[in-house]
């Protein structure tokens, strides 16, 4: 397995459609990629504008394959002005 966290904090003027477009994302993921087998959006409680992905793919081209449709770029490219920062991690499962 293939795991991917991501950290956003979004600006809180966006956060309503930042949700809205992340939950979208995470739906169609997980509809239209067969290999995508976890995709959690998760939002803090200490800090409302904080959002957490937790994304489970079953080997790291698949995650590779998720950048690349056209389900994604067009969401990328829409919330990226609604983003203050943005820290992505990977792992991978120990046997």
């Amino acid at each position: 397995m293939y795991v991917v966290t991501v950290l956003f904090s979004i600006k809180p003027a966006y956060l309503d459609k930042f949700m809205q477009a992340m939950l979208a994302n995470a739906a169609t993921s997980l509809k239209q990629e067969p290999d995508c087998l976890q995709f959690d959006v998760c939002q803090s409680t200490q800090n409302a504008n904080q959002v957490y992905l937790y994304e489970v793919y079953q080997h790291q081209q698949a995650f590779d394959d998720h950048l690349a449709p056209a389900h994604f770029l067009p969401f990328s490219k829409t919330i990226e002005n609604w983003v203050e920062d943005k820290q992505v991690n990977s792992y991978v499962q120990l046997k």
